[in-house]
């Protein structure tokens, strides 16, 4: 959201918010104000998660106090002269590289970046950029003159390597397909504008197998703002070509499969769907679809959620002025009270509502405000958000943090949003300076206390879903094969054990657990093969269950029938007798505080309390019943 979005076809409209393309004059050198507290602490990567915290290699918490160094996702505006700097945003030609190496030299920045406050740097990049052969111009480097004669992409290398050798975390940062100023109608509106989502995922894994080696490139961001373009919305769920759940869920996969297990990867909600005019549906979902569709990945405690905020922008409003702009609220028109709350709504409650499907850190990866805002609006809608990132103990990303005072000419000009803003000489002004409004609030945020040290490893929930594909999230089963071909199969995570489904809709639910046996494989059962003489559990229904001494980890479907269960050795012989069935079949059968929250909206469901295991699945062919789940067989778990 860092730009105007663009918007006209005949009537359809689709606009964002303006950020100031000219500047106010760079203000004269000011005394430096006292920076926020170096995030320097030690730790040792690679990052995971636990609950709604990022932990570092020791369990130690390590919360991401970081900015956003723009520049290698493009500059260019999309029309006129892209040789022109004035028809770049902000009067800014990135060259597609990370901004300001024209004017300082490497060390001085990350000095700056230090003084910060920061631990960690968002860098976004393009797909054209991955691919753009031409070296960039010695001008793009002049203060770095080692970087003359590479590509964007070396040029990129030579960022990271940077940042890393410095201490800093890198996320690498999928910004835009081609290399130009997002975020509007300017064709980087969906993961898939101009390219297919296969090619999309192989861009991810070239890239994350580039930095394999550097542990302190720590997570994969995987695509910005997804919005409407001019037809079509993207959706969460729906399972077509403009499922950004769905396309999310296997370009995460084949990261984690194919080329680094130990990335995060960083999932952002959906921007913006609908046409904004008053009484058309429209609006930001952000988070919100994440609370009924969450992500399970094939590697356990890598998943973080993202969103962004802009005090211009709002729920229902997409930013605009005058063509697009509606008369729903913005953030900033808010009250503390009313902001607090929408945040809630659209993005903390991920990470505050602890114990459930969803649970996972929520990480504000982009909000920002122009160093020359006057109005006192935007100015307290700045002054609340950073207080509610504070107190929320949120991870969290300024968006920009370099930027340019002055044009290519030397005249004033450039981003007056960027944190940190260089003339043509190198001389630095802005949020390190006590003369920039922001310094304040900024300098809390960055020293605001927050959970430290060691973080437990409480017990996980996964939600599987098999409405539209496989949910296979075990590694040890891919590698096995396909267990139920032509049949829709989903598998809890390695580590896991199914805990619950729902009667229809292809829902599962597993826990953590350590009950599988490291050796031995899974059964597959189709058949009552394992129902002992005298123990039917499940009268008058068909009864998949376990052989003696194994588990439920995962399920199969063919249209509503049950197909299979899957099932595995426990390390430790659990009961192998007596247990209770529950029935799911005409209403939810969850035991009270049952962990994992509604794993199936709006579906009846079942669940195993956390002292048993699901050893079974009975349902039923009757003419005129369902013959999707029905009942799970639960046994209590061995001792401990």
């Amino acid at each position: 959201m860092k730009s105007l979005l663009r918007a006209v076809l005949s009537v359809l409209l689709l606009a964002g918010g303006t950020l100031p393309a000219v500047a106010a004059p760079a203000p004269a050198p000011a005394p430096r104000a006292a920076p926020p507290a170096a995030a320097d602490a030690p730790w040792t990567p690679p990052l995971s998660t636990r609950g709604r915290y990022i932990v570092d290699a020791r369990g130690e918490r390590f919360r991401l106090r970081s900015g956003n160094w723009d520049g290698a996702q493009g500059s260019w505006n999309g029309s006129g002269d892209r040789n022109d700097p004035a028809t770049h945003h902000a009067g800014q030609d990135s060259h597609g590289i990370p901004l300001g190496l024209d004017r300082v030299a490497l060390p001085a920045l990350l000095a700056d970046f230090r003084a910060l406050g920061l631990n960690s740097v968002r860098l976004p990049f393009s797909n054209e950029m991955l691919h753009t052969t031409a070296p960039v111009p010695d001008s793009a480097v002049t203060a770095n003159p080692a970087l003359r004669g590479r590509t964007p992409l070396q040029v990129y290398d030579a960022v990271v390597s940077a940042l890393t050798d410095a201490g800093f975390a890198v996320i690498l940062n999928n910004h835009t397909g081609s290399t130009r100023w997002c975020c509007g109608l300017d064709g980087n509106e969906r993961w898939n504008s101009g390219r297919s989502t296969a090619q999309w995922a192989d861009d991810w894994v070239f890239l994350a197998r580039r930095y394999r080696d550097n542990p302190r490139v720590v997570g994969a961001d995987l695509y910005n703002e997804v919005r409407r373009d001019t037809w079509d919305d993207p959706n969460w769920g729906l399972g077509d070509a403009h499922d950004w759940q769905a396309a999310s869920q296997e370009a995460a996969d084949r990261i984690l499969t194919e080329a680094n297990p130990d990335l995060l990867i960083v999932i952002e909600g959906i921007n913006w769907t609908g046409i904004p005019l008053d009484g058309l549906a429209h609006g930001r979902p952000t988070l919100t679809p994440v609370r009924t569709l969450s992500h399970t990945l094939v590697v356990s405690n890598k998943l973080v959620y993202s969103a962004h905020f802009y005090g211009y922008t709002g729920p229902h409003h997409s930013g605009a002025t005058g063509l697009g702009e509606t008369h729903d609220p913005r953030y900033q028109d808010m009250t503390p009270a009313q902001l607090q709350q929408t945040l809630y709504d659209q993005a903390f409650f991920v990470s505050a509502e602890t114990g459930t499907h969803f649970t996972a850190p929520v990480w504000i990866s982009e909000f920002g405000i122009g160093a020359d805002e006057t109005a006192a609006a935007p100015r307290a809608w700045f002054q609340n958000f950073t207080g509610d990132l504070a107190a929320s103990d949120a991870d969290f990303a300024y968006w920009p943090l370099v930027g340019w005072s002055t044009t290519a000419q030397g005249a004033p000009g450039g981003d007056s949003w960027a944190m940190l803003r260089y003339d043509a000489t190198g001389r630095r002004t802005g949020v390190l300076d006590a003369a920039d409004w922001r310094t304040a609030p900024w300098t809390a945020l960055a020293a605001a206390p927050g959970r430290t040290g060691p973080v437990s490893a409480g017990p996980s929930w996964y939600q599987l879903d098999t409405s539209h594909r496989d949910h296979v999230a075990s590694l040890r089963t891919r590698a096995a094969g396909d267990w139920d071909a032509g049949a829709r199969k989903a598998v809890c995570p390695d580590g896991a054990r199914l805990a619950g489904l729902s009667h229809t809709g292809g829902y599962g639910l597993c826990t953590t657990s350590d009950l599988r046996s490291p050796a031995g494989g899974q059964t597959v059962v189709r058949d009552e093969a394992y129902v002992p003489a005298g123990g039917d559990w499940a009268g008058g229904y068909t009864k998949f269950q376990c052989p003696a001494g194994q588990f439920l980890i995962g399920y199969s479907e063919r249209g509503e029938r049950v197909s299979a269960a899957l099932c595995a050795p426990a390390r430790t012989a659990p009961a192998t007798t007596g247990g209770r069935t529950v029935w799911f079949d005409r209403g939810d059968n969850r035991p009270a505080g049952a962990g994992g929250g509604d794993f199936a909206s709006g579906h009846y469901k079942g669940q195993c309390t956390t002292s048993e295991y699901a050893a079974g699945i009975a349902f039923t062919t009757r003419i005129g019943s369902r013959p999707s789940p029905a009942a799970l067989l639960c046994r209590a778990l061995p001792a401990t």
